[in-house]
This record gives structure tokens, sequence and C-alpha cells, in this order.
């Protein structure tokens, strides 16, 4: 495992009620009502919450290595993340889709900035291993 030798942010949040609760950050910034998948209820979930997370991330990623490769990223970026909960044997896992869209950018240019993005963004290293993840550009 990687340690981290300068941390350059910590998010601090307050969750209670779990997949029925809120969760609330230390700065005040978010401040949501969760609710299980697939209900009614009123709150997002945290399979919603990891996708806006890794694709924000993914997109910063995609910058760096843009910038490493001198390689304009379109102002239209984006990625559609899909987080699927399941389970295997009684036993609850994640898996992810990232399908990524780069208008205007040759393919193999735009396929060389999603590999180098996935090597690179912290969800992406996170998950690697864990997590059975495809990569999509669209």
């Amino acid at each position: 495992m990687t340690r981290i030798e300068n941390v350059l942010y910590t998010g601090k949040t307050h969750t209670t009620g779990g997949r029925d609760g809120a969760s609330r950050s230390a700065d005040g910034r978010l401040d949501i009502k969760l609710s299980s998948p697939g209900s009614s209820g009123a709150g997002t979930n945290p399979e919603q919450l990891l996708g806006a997370g890794w694709s924000a991330c993914f997109i910063g990623a995609m910058r760096g290595a843009a910038r490493a490769m001198s390689v304009s990223l379109p102002a239209d970026v984006s990625v559609d993340a899909e987080i699927d909960l399941g389970t295997t044997d009684g036993a609850y896992f994640i898996q992810a889709r990232l399908n990524v869209s780069l208008p205007g950018l040759p393919r193999d240019v735009a396929q060389a900035l999603v590999d180098r993005a996935h090597q690179t963004c912290p969800y992406s290293k996170a998950t690697r291993g864990n997590v059975d993840v495809t990569l999509t550009l669209v």
C-alpha cells in the first residue's frame, strides 16, 4: 500500500442513519439526504455519490494526461459513470462502467488519454484489483 507523504486535502463528513439517513460535510458545503437505491426516498445513495466523485476525479486526471501529452482537452469532455450494487454468493459488491466522451479528438489520442487517466486517477487506483471496471470511449 502506498502511503501519502503530503496530504493536500481531507474531506470530512458525518453520516447518520446509513442508507436511509443523511450526510453533511464539516464545512457545510455538502448536506444531503440518503435513501436506498431503488426506493422512493428523496435522497441520493452511495453508488450515485461514488459515480459523481469518480467521474469528476477522472476528468481531472484526463486534464493532467492532456497536459503531459500536449493535447487540448475538449471543453465538453464528460464521463457518464454507472455504479452497480449487486451480490455474488450472498455477499455485496460493486462494479463500475465509465463511459468517456472526448468529442473532436482522434480516437487513438482519446483512448491514450483515457488509459493514462485510469492509471493516475486516485479513484481508479483505489478500486484497482477490487472492483470490476469497464472503460468505454463513446
